[in-house]
């Protein structure tokens, strides 16, 4: 910490002085330094530090028992005064986005990373390379190739979907390409960093079959979108819009972002492949672990057409190679095949304890969609004052629509999935 003495007086009042103000700053807590050490950093006497001591003792400020360390005294709420108030945690958090993070595997993920440390070889402690770590890009193309049909392609590790996404985005910009269509309703994270990557964004409709591509703006030449699952409606681009995606592309020379962000869980349907894996050259596709293990990891890739390069900000290198090892040793598998029977009986007992209500999107993924005919602000007004936190569909959307609730489950306590569901019920009531 540094003391600076200064103003009139003899040199212990400017030492009490500053000892004080860095007290009810905020600065010093816990126990002060020996005044032997104190004087020595200072340059001066000894008498000095223990004389400002003893008037803050005096003052209250400090705290001082013989044998013992010099402690400072708590100040009441001064220093959290000087911080907004955090809203309280909803009890019930049915937001979408999440992963069950009490699950996340711990003991597994934690032998990853001692394997790394034990075997990395030193040269990999160096500074990363762009594109990610050779092993890790090659782990991901077969394992993608393995479970997603992908086809082979220039492998990015990126911090996540949206660092992925930007970059390509800003390559897109560069490229004198400014116009990118979104599916509407869609992910807003997402459609803000295409914005701040420069993009013009045009929201595009979606309905049943997923994306309307008939319906992208002439001059546009590239597409956001979330095939095998769209967010937040959960419908699924049929094969008769996907051809006339491609068709698209390949008619205005464009490229489709495809964001592949939850295709590892379905429950009541078989998985669809990528659409990457049918038109590489035209499709570049990105994924992450955020939804699968944590966001916290940051660990994210895309697979981009072979004469595209993007800047993105690798993840540290000792993360990448866990997670390599983690796929590659079949912990990662392991990990995929419980969470998929874990996230199915928890959306079941939602939904029962949901009752008689119109839901969509049920078939895959870490959320559905609850259709209401009230107002869903208000529901979601009297949920949150109940202690249930819930996503009105509107948020998503460009404008308003039919009223409707998305309503996530993958982070939410399978003890909690009733009382939840109950509370929620009451708010549907008395909105």
């Amino acid at each position: 910490m540094l003391l600076e003495l200064s103003g009139r007086g003899p040199k212990h009042e400017q030492l009490a002085s500053a000892l004080r103000k860095a007290i009810r700053d905020g600065v010093l807590a816990g126990t002060v330094p020996p005044s032997r050490r104190l004087a020595a950093d200072l340059g001066c006497s000894r008498w000095v530090v223990t004389q400002a001591y003893a008037q803050l003792v005096a003052e209250g400020y400090l705290a001082g028992r013989t044998g013992s360390a010099t402690r400072v005294r708590p100040v009441g709420d001064a220093v959290a005064a000087k911080e907004p108030p955090r809203a309280a945690a909803p009890r019930y958090d049915l937001a979408p986005g999440l992963p069950d993070l009490r699950n996340f595997p711990r003991r597994p993920w934690a032998e990853a990373v001692r394997e790394v440390l034990a075997n990395t070889p030193h040269t990999d402690f160096g500074l990363p390379e762009p594109g990610g770590h050779p092993r890790l890009r090659q782990v991901l193309g077969e394992y993608l190739r393995r479970v997603r049909g992908a086809a082979p392609g220039t492998v990015l590790v990126c911090g996540g979907v949206t660092d992925g996404v930007t970059g390509v985005c800003r390559a897109l910009v560069e490229r004198g390409s400014t116009g990118l269509a979104v599916e509407d309703p869609g992910w807003t994270r997402l459609r803000r960093a295409a914005e701040d990557a420069g993009m013009t964004v045009h929201p595009v409709p979606v309905d049943d079959e997923g994306l309307d591509v008939g319906r992208i703006p002439a001059g546009v030449r590239a597409v956001l979108v979330t095939p095998a699952h769209q967010f937040p409606t959960g419908s699924v681009l049929s094969p008769r819009r996907r051809a006339e995606l491609l068709a698209w592309a390949r008619d205005v020379d464009g490229l489709i972002l495809e964001d592949d962000y939850d295709a590892e869980f379905r429950y009541d349907r078989r998985p669809v492949g990528t659409v990457q894996g049918t038109d590489p050259g035209r499709v570049a596709l990105f994924g992450s672990v955020s939804k699968t293990l944590s966001p916290a990891l940051g660990l994210g890739w895309a697979v981009l057409p072979p004469q595209w390069t993007v800047r993105a900000h690798p993840p540290p290198v000792l993360d990448q190679l866990a997670l390599a090892g983690f796929i590659t040793g079949g912990g990662y598998d392991r990990y995929l095949r419980a969470a998929r029977l874990r996230y199915r009986a928890r959306r079941d007992k939602l939904v029962e304890a949901l009752g008689p209500v119109r839901l969509s999107g049920v078939a895959a993924g870490l959320h559905l969609v609850l259709h209401l005919d009230r107002d869903a602000a208000a529901v979601v007004r009297k949920a949150r004052a109940a202690g249930v936190k819930v996503a009105d569909l509107d948020g998503y959307r460009t404008t308003p629509g039919e009223p409707a609730l998305v309503l996530g489950y993958g982070n939410l306590a399978d003890t909690g999935v009733e009382a939840a569901a109950g509370l929620l019920r009451q708010a549907m009531t008395t909105a």
